[in-house]
């Protein structure tokens, strides 16, 4: 066969894990991953990686798209070796919640997109009978909250209302799972802890054993998002955590700080070493973003309270490095961080296509040098809005080049996919 593309690299990262090899691509599909002796691109000490898939991303377009929108959230993601991204239900306006919706989505996105992006339906009170509809248009599956969204047009779901939404459709419901019971007002507050204390780790035990209750009752399937607490861990669903998570502290978070506020919270170093011990263990299936930006004075830097501050923490661009940073530090390797942040991804979302260097996948690849460093400037992210914790923060580990279906990634010309369920 000839081949478009073939790149070789002593250190490949496949789903047998780490050798040299020479990756052939052709039509945009990994043909056959040859030995490294077969020749092609070097790419010298750089690693080759598959292509990462961010199955938790807020886009906000349309409707907040002064928060984040397509071409700004899809370049940080293709400069931080990111080629797939599945969108959040909200908080665009109208949010994803009937076929009507997604079109609109869908048509926002068309043009705009430097890496393939697929859609989250969403489950709201009152909306089961939509939800077959929307599952057949092509979502991936639907989100659900049990705890207040954050925006009056996508409210939480309860016990009987996750119940009907799961026997009305066969599909995965990924789950933001906090027992509102357990939650209480924030107090005005410039200090970080007065915040957390209003979201202990309880409202999220509480939460994850409701949604795998209903999943054990209704035969479905049940993915828990952002995982903050690991006491909260536990059987018969599938968990994801995020970067925030495994890099900070609560105890390092310095008063006024809002940047730093999401929920759930940031907890403390102890719980921090915790979620990493069941990222090895396999507990914890993946590490995905929940990018979820704002405008600046959204966090509202300006009195530094807690209380009022947006929550959500944006750093689409920046997971592979602080992943690889954290994970070196302890004794990981960049096989663990790609099952991390491409296979299990795409594995849990159905994406059948991503997330391995094998062939027949997409041939969604990142040239990585896990030696190199650098010092965030949030000024220089490809997100919106200039708005980080982790800005002066050094990181190790930096993305050379990301192809997409075999072709390096134009960012002035956007080539990004829009992906259906049945499809991708």
């Amino acid at each position: 066969m000839s081949y478009d593309l073939v790149l070789r690299s002593r250190r490949v990262v496949t789903p047998d894990g780490e050798r040299p090899a020479a990756v052939c691509v052709h039509d945009g599909r990994i043909a056959a991953v040859e030995p490294y002796e077969y020749g092609g691109d070097d790419l010298g000490d750089l690693v080759l990686l598959p292509g990462l898939v961010d199955t938790h991303v807020h886009v906000n377009e349309p409707g907040r798209t002064e928060w984040e929108g397509f071409a700004t959230a899809t370049r940080a993601a293709a400069a931080g070796g990111i080629t797939t991204i599945l969108d959040m239900p909200l908080n665009s306006l109208p949010p994803t919640v009937d076929v009507t919706a997604l079109d609109i989505k869908r048509k926002a996105a068309s043009g705009q997109c430097h890496v393939d992006v697929g859609f989250w339906g969403g489950a709201v009170p009152g909306n089961a009978a939509d939800l077959p509809v929307l599952y057949d248009a092509g979502v991936f599956g639907f989100k659900a909250f049990l705890v207040d969204s954050g925006v009056p047009e996508f409210p939480p779901l309860d016990a009987h209302g996750l119940r009907a939404a799961m026997r009305a459709v066969d599909a995965l419901f990924v789950v933001h799972a906090e027992d509102p019971s357990a939650v209480g007002p924030a107090p005005a507050s410039r200090r970080y802890v007065d915040f957390m204390a209003t979201r202990p780790p309880a409202a999220e035990v509480g939460a994850v054993s409701l949604a795998a209750s209903v999943a054990r009752e209704t035969g479905g399937r049940v993915h828990i998002l952002h995982l903050s607490a690991a006491d909260a861990l536990t059987t018969g669903v599938s968990f994801e955590t995020c970067p925030h998570y495994l890099t900070l502290a609560a105890e390092e978070v310095p008063d006024g700080a809002t940047e730093y506020k999401c929920c759930p919270p940031i907890r403390d170093a102890a719980n921090r070493e915790a979620l990493w011990q069941a990222l090895a263990s396999g507990a914890i299936d993946c590490v995905v973003s929940d990018h979820s930006p704002c405008t600046p004075d959204l966090k509202r830097s300006d009195s530094g309270d807690f209380a009022a501050a947006w929550g959500g923490i944006s750093s689409l661009q920046l997971g592979l490095s602080l992943m690889w940073t954290g994970a070196a530090a302890r004794g990981f390797g960049l096989a663990d961080v790609a099952r991390w942040m491409a296979q299990r991804p795409a594995e849990i979302a159905g994406l059948r296509r991503k997330g391995r260097i094998a062939p027949g996948y997409d041939a969604d690849l990142v040239a990585f040098d896990p030696l190199a460093s650098f010092t965030v400037d949030a000024d220089a992210l490809h997100h919106r809005n200039p708005v980080t914790p982790y800005h002066g923060r050094t990181l190790q580990g930096v993305v050379r080049t990301t192809w997409l279906r075999g072709i390096p990634v134009d960012f002035s010309r956007p080539s990004g996919h829009l992906l259906l369920r049945d499809e991708s």
